[in-house]
C-alpha cells in the first residue's frame, strides 16, 4: 500500500477507531510499538466522565511504520472488537468534498468493516471504510468508502453497483452530502405525485375513495390500508400521473370535514424523511416555548412529599400572577420537583429571592430559573472545566512537569503515598511526620520492608539478620530493651535500642475514624487523617522519632490500618517493628553496612 497522493503524513499519524470502551493508552502502545517507533498516542476521552469516546490516535517517527501498522493491523481484535485504522486527516476538507467517497446500500447484515474493506481495496487505495451500525451494534444495511482517488470511486461504482454481495443485490453511488441531499428533496418536494390522506375513518371505501380523488386528474393506483377483518385503518395512498394533479388534490381536500372527520392531504412521504421532519418541528416548537417562558419559569426542588400542583402554586402565589404550577410525579407520587410559571420576569426574580432556601414542610426548598437540558449541561460542564484548569494549574506550580500532548504511560503506577507538596494542604495543617521519600536514611533505606521482610535483604550484598528475624516473627516486648535512664522519655543505650516509655495507647486519638469515614474523605488527604491519628498514639510511646515511625506505619495499606488502630496489642506490636528496622539500620550504617531495596 502506498502513502495517500497529495495528502502529507510526515509522521505517520494513524487515526483508530472503533475502540472498546475500556481500551487505555498503554493497551495501543503494546499494540503498535510492535509495529515502529511510537511517539505519541492518546485515547480521545469526554472532558466531563473521562469515558473513552471510542477513538484515538497513533503517531509514528517514520512513515513506513505507521504504513505498516495500518496494512498489518487493521480490523485486528483488541479486547473482542476489531479496531479500525485509517490515515489522520487533519484537514477535513477533503473528507467534506465528497470526492473519492462511495455510498453502498442494501447490504447484507453479515457485512461488516473487514469485509466491505477487503471488497473495494481491489479498485484502489481506501482512505476510510465504516458500515454504519445501530445503538446495538448490528449493521444498518449501509456504508461508507472514500478511496484516495476519484478514478478508483469511479471503476468501484461501475464494477459493484447492481452485483449481488451475500446474496443481495446492492446500490453502489457516489456520495452525496447532507445539504445537497436536503436540497434535492426539497426540490422533489415540489413535484410530487404521490400523496397521502387520513383520518377519513372505518367506512371508506375503494370506490368511494377512487371517486373522491379522481376529479382531479389521472390516478394510476389508489389503496385504502385496511385490517385483518377487512375495516379501514383510516389512510391510504394515492398516486398521480403528473405533478400538477396531486397539487391540487392537496389544495382541495386538505382540512375538508368528511363523516365528521378532518381529512389531512399531504405528500406521501418515507419513514425516515417523515421523522426528520417531526424531529425538526418538535425541536423549533421547544425552543419558541423555551424562549417565550425564558425568565419566568422557575424550577423548584427538594420539595416535601405532601407537595401537589395547589399546594406548590399556593405556596408561590404571594410573588406575582401564576400561568402555570406542576409538581412532576411518577405512577402518581411526586419525584421531589416541579416548576412555576409566572407572567413576567420580575415576579420571577422575586419569588427566587425570597423562597429558594426556605423551609416548606421539612425540607430548604431550593428555587432557580429553569433551564433547558443542554444549557445545563454545558454550564456544568464549565463550572468543572474551570474547577479543572485551577487543579491542574495548581499542580503545575508544586509539581513541574513537561507531560506531551499525547500520554504514554510506560509503567503503571505504584500506590499513591502522602506528599508534604499536596495541593489540598492548604486545608489541614502540615504533617510532623516525614513522607516516604524522606524516611531513607542516607537516601539509600526503604521501610516498605514493613510488609516484606525479605525484600530488602534480598538485593543486599550484606543480609542483615536481625532486622529480618524481627520483621513479623515475633513482637518485640519491653523485656528484651534495657532499663532507661532517668529523666528521659525514651533512651538509646550502647547497643542503641530504644525503649518505650510506659504510657497507655489508647484507640488512636479521642475522635473515632470509621471505614466510611475514612473513605468519605478524598484519596489526597486520606493519609494524612491517618497519620494525624497515628502521630499522636506514636508520640506517647517514642516522642523523639514519632514522626519517622508514623511515616514508616504509613506505607501500610489504610485497611490494615484501620485494623491495627482498632486494636491495641496489634498496633503496639507494630511500632516496636517499625523501631527495630530503625535500630538495625542505625547499627548497620555504623559499621559501614548500606541496606537497599
Amino acid at each position: 500500500m502506498n502513502l495517500p497522493q497529495g495528502v502529507m503524513f510526515p509522521t505517520g499519524s494513524l487515526y483508530v477507531g472503533d475502540l472498546h470502551p475500556d481500551v487505555t493508552e498503554a493497551m495501543l502502545y503494546e499494540k503498535f510499538t510492535t509495529a515502529g517507533q511510537v511517539l505519541s498516542l492518546r485515547v480521545c476521552r469526554d472532558t466531563r466522565t473521562k469515558q473513552s469516546l471510542g477513538y484515538g490516535y497513533v503517531n509514528f517517527s517514520q512513515a513506513q511504520d505507521a504504513e505498516r501498522a495500518l496494512d498489518t493491523m487493521n480490523f485486528d481484535l483488541l479486547k473482542g472488537k476489531p479496531i479500525r485504522i485509517m490515515w489522520c486527516q487533519r484537514d477535513p476538507a477533503l473528507r467534506k468534498s465528497g470526492i473519492g467517497n462511495v455510498f453502498i446500500k442494501n447490504l447484507d447484515k453479515n457485512i461488516d468493516n473487514k469485509a466491505m474493506y477487503d471488497t473495494f481495496s481491489a479498485f484502489g487505495n481506501i482512505l476510510s471504510c465504516k458500515v454504519a451500525l445501530d445503538e446495538t451494534g448490528y449493521s444498518k444495511g449501509y456504508g461508507f468508502v472514500h478511496f484516495e482517488s476519484e478514478e478508483a470511486a469511479n471503476k468501484a461504482i461501475e464494477k459493484v453497483n447492481g452485483m449481488l454481495l451475500n446474496d443481495k443485490k446492492v446500490y453502489v453511488g457516489k456520495f452525496i452530502p447532507r445539504m445537497e441531499r436536503e436540497k434535492e428533496l426539497g426540490e422533489k418536494a415540489k413535484q410530487f405525485t404521490n400523496i397521502y390522506v387520513k383520518n377519513f375513518g372505518p367506512n371508506m371505501s375503494d370506490d368511494k375513495f377512487y371517486e373522491m380523488f379522481g376529479k382531479f386528474g389521472q390516478i394510476t393506483s389508489s389503496v385504502v390500508m385496511r385490517q385483518i377483518d377487512g375495516t379501514s385503518k383510516g389512510f391510504g395512498f394515492v398516486a398521480y400521473d403528473d405533478a400538477k394533479s396531486a397539487e391540487r388534490a392537496v389544495q382541495e381536500v386538505n382540512g375538508r370535514e368528511y363523516d365528521g372527520n378532518v381529512l389531512y392531504v399531504g405528500r406521501a412521504q418515507k419513514k425516515t424523511e417523515r421523522i426528520n421532519e417531526l424531529k425538526k418541528r418538535y425541536e423549533q416548537l421547544r425552543i419558541e416555548r423555551y424562549s417565550r417562558f425564558q425568565g419566568v419559569n422557575l424550577y423548584v426542588k427538594n420539595l416535601d412529599d405532601t407537595f401537589d400542583d395547589e399546594k406548590l402554586r399556593k405556596e408561590f402565589s404571594a410573588y406575582g400572577t401564576i400561568t402555570s404550577a406542576k409538581v412532576m410525579t411518577e405512577n402518581g407520587r411526586s419525584k421531589g420537583f416541579g416548576f412555576v410559571c409566572f407572567t413576567s420576569p420580575e415576579e420571577a426574580t422575586k419569588a427566587v429571592t425570597e423562597m429558594n432556601g426556605r423551609m416548606v414542610g421539612s425540607k430548604p426548598l431550593y428555587v432557580a430559573l429553569a433551564q433547558r437540558k443542554e444549557d445545563r449541561r454545558a454550564f456544568l460542564n464549565s463550572q468543572y472545566m474551570q474547577r479543572a484548569q485551577a487543579m491542574r494549574h495548581q499542580n503545575s506550580i508544586n509539581f513541574p512537569t513537561t507531560t506531551p500532548p499525547f500520554l504514554i504511560p510506560a509503567v503503571a503506577q505504584g500506590p499513591r503515598f502522602f506528599n508534604h507538596l499536596n495541593p489540598l494542604n492548604h486545608i489541614r495543617p502540615t504533617p510532623r511526620w516525614p513522607t516516604p521519600n524522606a524516611i531513607r536514611p542516607n537516601g539509600t533505606y526503604s521501610l516498605s520492608m514493613l510488609n516484606s521482610p525479605y525484600r530488602g535483604a534480598s538485593r543486599s550484598s550484606i543480609q542483615v539478620n536481625n532486622v529480618r528475624n524481627s520483621l513479623h516473627a515475633r513482637p518485640i516486648t519491653g523485656q528484651q530493651t534495657p532499663p532507661s535512664r532517668p529523666n528521659s522519655k525514651y533512651t538509646s543505650s550502647t547497643n542503641n535500642v530504644l525503649r518505650p516509655i510506659n504510657m497507655s495507647i489508647g484507640n488512636g486519638g479521642d475522635i473515632p475514624l470509621t471505614a466510611n469515614a475514612l473513605a468519605s474523605a478524598a484519596p489526597q488527604e486520606q493519609k494524612q487523617i491517618l497519620g494525624e491519628k497515628l502521630f499522636r498514639v506514636v508520640e506517647k510511646m517514642y516522642p523523639d522519632v514519632a514522626g519517622k515511625v508514623t511515616g514508616m506505619l504509613l506505607e501500610i495499606d489504610n485497611t490494615e490500618l484501620l485494623s491495627m488502630m482498632d486494636n491495641q496489642d496489634t498496633l503496639r506490636a507494630k511500632v516496636e517493628e517499625a523501631i527495630a528496622v530503625l535500630q538495625a539500620h542505625k547499627a548497620s550504617s555504623k559499621k559501614g553496612i548500606v541496606v537497599q531495596d
